[in-house]
């Protein structure tokens, strides 16, 4: 029975000490980029979908029933403000003028006749009257028809491009009929939609007199080459989604951006004394997120920090984290908790400015 056991204590010793070095080579990690949180005060550059409105956009459409009888522009033409869009067939409109005028004439020379008889007193003062108001109502039949007549040609009210054609010459229109819109780019609004606690952070902000400053990225990736200003903000906020909207003006003077477009409105939002950290220092768990401290001993322990925004290759953090602490950089897959590592530390500052590699 002696026999056995030897070999079984013989093992034991060999394993234990096997264990222990490989617990002793798990203590020793290596060499690891360590730094602290910096602290400073930064801007966020938050981005907001968006709708880009061209400064008028109308509809143009038949004030009086006819055919088409001439269209003057075509679709996507810049047009000045006054110029000949369309003629609806006047043929009707001009026939009643002719009718007006003629009844006006009439009138009048009935009024003459009357004044010279009202002169030698042949007929009474309100006969006189009442030729005068038939006159006049012979005349605001002309100015009637006139206007009619002036229904059938329709001018542009204001610089801009036309739309969509919805009727096409010879056609049948009606009285309200859609014949196309026009848009007025040269300066665009642009809504978007903010959060109630983006919107109190922001008027909490103080700005003087100068409005905020913002920029448009475009559906192609790139920022259009004007900036913008945050002009209004609605009155109320959306029920359904808790949003609030605002509108930012941007000069268009090439004509670039047109009516009905999406895009992403960047804003600028400073944020006082921010404790920034590399975003490779930490890694996910779930949904939360850690970093590995360092202690006085070099000894790694993995801690939770909460996260209030995300900036290029960096974390704002709000909690888990103190200015003192040490946090490791590079390398995270090859350490865990307890493990013993030599600390490489550089200021942040130092590390910050390197990050030309986005973070994994």
């Amino acid at each position: 029975m002696y026999r056995i056991a030897m070999p079984l204590v013989l093992a034991a010793v060999l394993s234990t000490a096997g264990c222990h070095r490989k617990h002793h080579a798990e203590e020793h990690a290596g060499k690891f980029l360590v730094t602290s949180p910096l602290r400073k005060d930064t801007e966020l550059t938050k981005e907001y979908v968006a709708q880009i409105r061209a400064m008028q956009h109308i509809e143009l459409r038949a004030l009086e029933k006819g055919y088409l009888q001439g269209t003057f522009v075509d679709e996507g033409q810049q047009v000045r403000k006054g110029a000949r869009m369309f003629q609806i067939m006047p043929l009707i409109y001009q026939a009643e003028v002719q009718k007006a005028v003629a009844e006006a004439e009439v009138a009048e020379i009935e009024y003459k006749n009357t004044k010279l008889l009202a002169d030698k007193n042949v007929v009474s003062a309100n006969e006189l009257a009442l030729s005068n108001a038939k006159l006049n109502r012979a005349k605001a039949q002309v100015a009637l028809a006139t206007s009619h007549k002036s229904l059938t040609e329709i001018r542009a009210p204001f610089d801009g491009i036309m739309g969509r054609f919805h009727a096409r010459l010879g056609s049948l229109v009606d009285e309200g009929d859609l014949l196309t819109t026009l848009s007025d780019n040269s300066t665009v609004w642009v809504y978007f939609n903010v959060s109630e606690a983006e919107y109190l952070n922001y008027k909490s902000h103080p700005k003087g007199d100068s409005p905020t400053q913002v920029r448009l990225l475009m559906a192609n990736g790139q920022v259009f080459d004007q900036p913008g200003k945050v002009e209004t903000i609605e009155a109320d906020f959306n029920n359904a989604n808790g949003n609030l909207a605002f509108r930012a003006a941007f000069p268009n003077p090439k004509g670039l951006l047109r009516h009905g477009e999406t895009g992403k409105v960047l804003m600028s939002v400073p944020i006082k004394n921010a404790m920034l950290i590399p975003q490779k220092a930490t890694f996910d768990i779930l949904d939360k997120k850690f970093v590995f401290v360092v202690d006085d001993k070099n000894v790694v322990r993995s801690r939770p920090i909460s996260v209030s925004a995300e900036m290029p290759q960096l974390y704002v953090v709000d909690g888990g984290l103190a200015e003192s602490d040490k946090i490791v950089v590079e390398g995270l897959r090859k350490v865990h908790d307890g493990v013993r590592i030599e600390a490489d530390f550089k200021d942040a500052n130092a590390v910050l400015a390197n990050l030309e590699v986005p973070a994994e």
